[in-house]
């Protein structure tokens, strides 16, 4: 099984006329994503990768029978396009777009909690189920179809995780980047629980990092309800305070609040075990297994 998507899964790809959709589209379809629309404003009617465009998420859902949105709208625009997206009949919306505006993603977060729409990312690498689905940047190749769940906040450390569990032939069920501005979709709590009630996932890496409150929010979830095994790993140990790092939400306010420390000692209360460096995430879930 898998979290998300499967091969079953029916993508429109927003901003499909565009240079990075059209290449990730084609991406995706090379892949085995089943891509059936791209949603553009005044480009219906045109053809992309084989695929019809139609003017709204919307209408596309509904023509093509879809059921999740991959976001590639540049970041003006991106807010828009993640509400339309929530609008429509859709179970799963992957923003993909960095620098969205703050503001913009205040009103997202509004309209998340009114509808039943997913929303993952943005500033994110998308998701995948190996050999079966893949919405968003992440390099098809470097994953293998297995029982370990992956859900980090940064694309670099989710390629080097997996590389390392493919390495020890150690498959992943569902491999998610949620992002890592101050605003996103889906949280570490929601991925977790959804590999929680997923029974072919047996293991999961969370790679989290510096900033905010989510880690320490996985961790009281982790301790209280979850009996699958967790290896964590937090990046940005030696980041001063006050100095932003990488993703916009990494950041140490000074405060003792969202440090590297802090995230680690409520992993390792609540049971889950932190590696210290990302091959060991995979080298501790091996031994898990």
């Amino acid at each position: 099984m898998s979290v998300f998507v499967d091969e079953d899964t029916r993508v429109v790809v927003q901003g499909i006329t565009g240079g990075e959709g059209k290449f990730h589209a084609g991406q995706m379809i090379e892949y085995g994503t089943n891509v059936v629309a791209g949603a553009v404003p005044g480009r219906g009617g045109q053809e992309v990768q084989g695929v019809p465009v139609y003017d709204t998420v919307e209408q596309a859902a509904r023509e093509e029978d879809a059921d999740a949105s991959v976001i590639f709208v540049p970041p003006a625009f991106a807010g828009d396009a993640i509400m339309e997206s929530l609008d429509s009949p859709l179970d799963l919306a992957v923003a993909i777009t960095e620098g969205v505006p703050t503001q913009d993603m205040a009103a997202v977060r509004k309209r998340l909690s009114e509808v039943d729409t997913n929303l993952i990312g943005p500033n994110c690498p998308g998701i995948i189920t190996p050999g079966e689905s893949k919405l968003g940047i992440l390099p098809g190749n470097i994953f293998s179809s297995g029982n370990v769940g992956l859900v980090s906040r940064s694309g670099t450390l989710t390629y080097q995780v997996v590389d390392s569990l493919s390495e020890r032939g150690l498959g992943q069920s569902t491999a998610i980047g949620i992002g890592g501005d101050p605003i996103i979709g889906t949280t570490f709590v929601d991925a977790l629980e959804a590999f929680e009630a997923d029974p072919d996932t047996h293991a999961v890496a969370m790679c989290g990092e510096i900033g905010g409150e989510d880690e320490e929010k996985a961790a009281e979830f982790i301790g209280a309800n979850m009996d699958t095994p967790v290896v964590g790993f937090i990046a940005g140990r030696t980041a001063p305070p006050g100095k932003r790092m990488g993703h916009a939400g990494a950041i140490v306010s000074g405060s003792g609040t969202g440090t590297a420390e802090s995230k680690i000692d409520a992993l390792n209360a609540a049971g889950a075990e932190v590696a210290e460096t990302p091959e060991q995430v995979a080298g501790a879930i091996e031994d898990l297994l």
